[in-house]
């Protein structure tokens, strides 16, 4: 995903490492492609050592060097080749930990149990409070101009915290109903 990233960001602009880490920090990459910012630069010398990009400009700032880069047609070529993978690849992701948990909840005491679900509760919470606030600096930077596939992908990440929150509360209601002596 990285390198699908990267290039995508060098066919935007040439760009510095710096400036793909802060333009992939502001789109909150690390959380939706789960990406990790810190291994641009390796993914940086890799993809330049692969021919699939290049050195635009090199700037002199103190004692260091500021290298810019930029995409090569083989770059592009795989770049497109990314896109394909990644629109083909099947991606379904299940809260698995979070299942296995439901699952055996019968071994907890049913306090503790639901004490826990709680807790996911309130990080469901955060994560759609998250991805919230990164919608509104999206719709910022691009003045309201959110291309269709970009409202379609905040869509579906809304559509899918919430799903994960109606599954907990569910289960917080078999919880506290009566007969707590079923399994899910």
């Amino acid at each position: 995903m990285t390198r699908l990233l990267v290039l995508c960001m060098l066919d935007i602009k040439p760009m510095s490492g710096y400036d793909i880490q802060q333009a992939l920090r502001m789109t909150d990459a690390e959380r939706w492609g789960g990406v990790l910012i810190g291994s641009i630069y390796h993914a940086l010398k890799k993809l330049e050592k692969d021919g699939y990009i290049m050195i635009d400009r090199v700037e002199q700032t103190g004692h260091r060097q500021k290298f810019t880069y930029r995409i090569t047609e083989k770059g592009k070529e795989h770049l497109q080749e990314l896109i394909r993978d990644a629109l083909t690849n099947p991606s379904i992701s299940y809260p698995s930990s979070l299942y296995a948990g439901i699952s055996f909840f019968d071994k907890l005491p049913v306090e503790e149990a639901r004490q826990a679900l709680e807790q996911q509760q309130i990080h469901l919470e955060k994560e759609y409070t998250s991805v919230q606030m990164g919608w509104e600096e999206k719709r910022e930077a691009t003045e309201g101009a959110i291309p269709p596939m970009v409202q379609l992908v905040f869509d579906h990440m809304f559509a899918t915290i919430r799903q994960q929150q109606d599954f907990v509360e569910k289960a917080l209601t078999y919880l506290q109903s009566d007969d707590s002596s079923f399994s899910l």
